[in-house]
């Protein structure tokens, strides 16, 4: 994931998935779920970096990558990413899925199974 600060957008994912460091640099960050299974996430330096806009609009920079997060609560889980810096987007196409922004304005879902 392209972003300003590797390392603060990944710590926003570490705390947000439970997932582990395994790389470390200022320019490039990578994470791996516990079980060190793939898939991970990768954050790099973008220094040019434009947030996305969602829902995409005509001449804005549009959505780059778009993450769906199972969880077992959307208002637990939802309060949970508000308190680690996420945004809840304005639009919100569907009733079992929640749309947020991480704090480089990444858009990503948590949703419920029916």
């Amino acid at each position: 994931m392209d972003t300003p600060s590797p390392p603060e957008l990944a710590s926003f994912y570490e705390q947000l998935l439970g997932w582990e460091r395994v790389a470390d640099e200022p320019e490039w960050v990578k994470l791996m779920p516990p079980d060190g299974r793939p898939p991970g996430l990768s954050f790099s330096l973008e220094p040019l970096y434009r947030r996305p806009t969602w829902p995409s609009q005509v001449d804005s920079q549009q959505m780059m990558i778009h993450l769906d997060i199972q969880v077992d609560d959307l208002d637990v889980e939802g309060a949970r990413a508000l308190a680690l810096g996420a945004r809840l987007a304005e639009f919100q196409p569907q009733e079992h899925v929640r749309v947020y922004c991480d704090p480089a304005g990444h858009p990503f879902c948590l949703w419920v199974a029916d």
